[in-house]
């Protein structure tokens, strides 16, 4: 995946043109993962670029999107339980310390991650895995994308 939506993720997804899109939800956009080293890592994107804390939404808006938060843990737990019999559990993370815009992590956890990574936060992963290309998001993740997309359907 290449191209300068990175750039502006959440233009790019309002104008059709952002990739990892896996659905418009009420409030913001499920996008897939730049990265899988946990595969299902997903982001939900706010729909509008100017919002940089939840605090900045209208309280409709705010529940609104932490809905869908909700949502997408919820079609990553299925797909994932569907697909790796060594799925854990999901954590969900709001942080902002490095993209000016609200948007909320859905990390995917597994039983077969190194025991000293497992229970602790993902953050904790080496650098390397953030860039590595054998981590990137690519084809090969398509079936994953399908199956968070079929159940982010069903649980609308």
């Amino acid at each position: 995946m290449t191209g300068d939506w990175r750039k502006d993720r959440i233009g790019s997804a309002l104008r059709g043109e952002n990739p990892a899109v896996l659905r418009r939800l009420d409030a913001g956009f499920a996008v897939i993962g730049d990265v899988q080293f946990l595969p299902g890592y997903s982001v939900l994107l706010v729909d509008d670029p100017a919002v940089q804390r939840l605090s900045e939404l209208p309280k409709n808006r705010r529940m609104a999107f932490l809905s869908d938060m909700d949502r997408l843990g919820e079609a990553v737990e299925g797909a994932c339980r569907r697909l790796d019999p060594a799925f854990r559990r999901v954590n969900l993370e709001i942080l902002g310390n490095t993209d000016p815009f609200l948007h909320a992590h859905v990390w995917p956890r597994f039983d077969w991650e190194p025991a000293d990574l497992v229970g602790r936060p993902v953050w904790l992963y080496p650098r390397e895995h953030w860039h590595d290309e054998r981590y990137a998001l690519d084809p090969r993740h398509d079936t994953l994308r399908e199956a968070i997309t079929e159940e982010l359907d069903r649980l609308a």
